[in-house]
């Protein structure tokens, strides 16, 4: 008997099914609570056989243990399915379509009435232009999948790509990771690599996957590909390569040195990715990796990029924050947990809104579905009508006319005595929606709040970075020398302000309308505990006239810095350089071209100099 709270996620991988059924709490979580796995084999990667491939695997999942769902979203494989990241000029929201649709005949390689694509705006950039995540696959490869799930008896509501999936389920398992993530999802055909960065999100698909390893194993040990696999799972492992003691088993040996050659080419792919993530999309460099996919597990692998890459490995775990059914088996669950990225993804998309979220169904079978909504109440509508002749042949007679009228008289009093309950419904559905644009507008305020955190955290980083870069350029005959800067001043300005002040900018330093306070910039470390602070505060003597703009969009900071002209003359402009180098570097906050640095103020029997920077900030920030 169907469950109707409970529905069905479908990985249709190159080289496996995966299938699991997830149900919604009443607190609103999601919980697993059944999966089942199956694998392929080599004609899962093969057009001409894989509908078929797919609908037995399909109808041994469903006969070993029964899904009470019928309702299932659908991941389509990454090779089938064509993808890119590409960047728009800022344009009217009404034309944007318009756009993407050029884009789509331009970079999607099949025409447009043979595919079915999607897209998603995932974000800005620096200079306004858009960033579109768009995705295509060819028409009858979705057909195949729709055909497949009819004829095991399952009604899909969505077909998603593989990309969204994995972003979905990560995003919900790790929302506050600081610095850069890095998903390496490594399939049977192909390998997709995610990037996660604070609201970023870039992936890019690699055609290498770990079948590549079974393939050159049988072709050189002489196997089938069944029997390469097996053996690829029982005993592969990569090889740590230099110097080692090979296994016993030459078959062994000879498998771990292709699984290597072959992580070895996916590794360049992978070190493409990364430099094209923070060349052409601003990214910064990853700071650790997440390994998923069934090609993932083979011993060794997460040793081999944790060398290569040299940042620490973890495996990903899709159900870190999803319940777990207590009827599932835990020990069999695990053997396989690295590989449901997908199906939680999938799951996610009936839970909530997704960070990501596509549908690549096909128009017919859209108009198909609601068809087939709309049947049983087409023949209903059929079977009254000729109800109704019958009726009024046999029964059209005054006393009929009569009951009707009364009938009808009683329905007006009922909707008369209910109308003030639909106005008053309708004024408070009205004063609910109203709530909830304030609490939108609340949370944005409350975000942008954060914003000096991350700020005051990067300044003080920066700060540091100074010091020890400084320091190491500047020391020279085996001197030791120490330099110190830190920050006297801290200004925001608003636009209005600045505006103000422009006739007046060259007798007299701008006076902001917010500064931090001297205890916040102790704590964050941009100033030593014995150094106070000069804050011009509004409404003192001096004090720029508050303007009523509570936007700011430009700092300006006074850094005091160890006087060092007697070891090099230099040495002071070095310091300057230096700084200004490091904050031009955090791209995610400033403008690097309007982040510059004022001339030095020097003076001779001083043991400290200073200097003014001016930070432009990214996006204006609200107080």
């Amino acid at each position: 008997m169907s469950n109707a709270k409970s529905f069905l996620g479908l990985d249709f991988g190159a080289g496996s099914l995966k299938l699991a059924e997830f149900e919604l709490t009443e607190a609103g979580a999601l919980s697993l609570k059944q999966f089942g796995f199956k694998p392929l084999g080599l004609e899962g990667s093969q057009d001409s056989a894989r509908e078929r491939v797919l609908l037995k695997a399909l109808q041994e999942l469903a006969a070993e243990r029964p899904f009470g769902a019928r309702n299932a979203n659908v991941c389509a494989p990454s090779f089938h399915v064509f993808s890119k990241f590409v960047k728009l000029p800022p344009v009217d929201t009404s034309k944007v379509t318009q756009i993407i649709q050029y884009e789509a005949q331009q970079n999607v390689p099949f025409p447009l009435d043979e595919v079915v694509w999607d897209y998603q705006i995932i974000g800005t950039t620096p200079t306004g232009e858009l960033e579109v995540f768009l995705v295509a696959i060819k028409g009858d490869i979705v057909e195949g999948l729709f055909k497949t799930a009819d004829a095991a008896g399952l009604r899909l509501q969505l077909v998603d790509v593989s990309p969204a999936a994995l972003c979905n389920a990560f995003r919900y398992n790790y929302p506050d990771l600081d610095g850069c993530s890095m998903l390496l999802d490594i399939g049977a055909k192909t390998s997709n690599v995610l990037f996660f960065e604070k609201g970023k999100f870039s992936s890019r698909t690699i055609n290498i996957g770990a079948n590549s390893i079974t393939q050159e194993f049988a072709a050189e040990a002489k196997m089938g590909f069944a029997a390469s696999e097996k053996f690829k799972i029982a005993e592969g492992f990569v090889s740590l390569g230099g110097a080692y003691e090979e296994p016993e088993n030459p078959k062994q040996a000879q498998i771990s040195k292709m699984a290597r050659q072959v992580m070895t080419r996916l590794h360049i792919q992978v070190n493409q990715s990364i430099q094209f993530y923070r060349g052409q999309q601003g990214g910064s460099a990853p700071v650790r990796l997440f390994l998923a996919g069934g090609g993932s597990i083979m011993a060794y692998t997460a040793q081999f990029f944790s060398e290569k890459l040299n940042l620490p490995v973890e495996y990903f775990n899709p159900l870190r924050n999803v319940q777990i059914d207590p009827s599932v088996n835990l020990e069999e669950l695990a053997k396989v947990a690295h590989s449901l990225g997908e199906v939680v993804g999938l799951g996610l998309r009936n839970l909530a809104q997704c960070p990501i979220e596509l549908n690549l169904m096909p128009k017919t079978i859209r108009k198909r579905q609601q068809f087939n909504q709309k049947k049983p109440f087409f023949i209903a509508a059929v079977a009254s009508l000729v109800l109704g002749l019958f009726a009024v042949g046999w029964f059209y007679d005054q006393k009929v006319v009569s009951y009707k009228e009364a009938q009808r008289d009683e329905l007006d009093k009922q909707i008369a005595r209910l109308q003030p309950e639909k106005e008053k419904l309708d004024k408070e559905l009205a004063a609910r929606k109203q709530l909830r644009e304030q609490l939108d507008q609340l949370a944005n305020w409350s975000g942008d709040r954060f914003f000096w955190i991350d700020l005051l955290t990067e300044l003080r980083a920066t700060l540091m970075e100074t010091e020890a870069q400084s320091e190491a350029a500047l020391k020279g005959n085996n001197r030791e020398l120490k330099t110190g800067i830190w920050i006297e001043k801290f200004l925001p300005i608003t636009p209005d302000w600045a505006a103000a002040a422009a006739p007046a900018a060259a007798a007299e330093a701008p006076v902001a309308r917010a500064a931090m306070s001297q205890a916040m910039m102790i704590r964050y470390g941009l100033m030593p505990k014995a150094e106070p602070v000069a804050v011009v505060e509004p409404g003192a003597e001096g004090a720029a006239t508050p303007s009523p703009t509570n936007e700011i969009n430009t700092i300006r900071i006074t850094c005091n810095a160890v006087n060092l002209k007697t070891f090099s003359p230099a040495a002071n402009n070095r310091i300057a350089a230096i700084f200004l180098q490091r904050l031009q570097a955090r791209t995610q906050l400033f403008v690097p071209k309007e982040t510059v640095v004022g001339p030095l103020n020097e003076p001779e029997d001083s043991i400290t100099f200073n200097f003014e920077v001016t930070l432009k900030l990214q996006r204006p920030i609200k107080i």
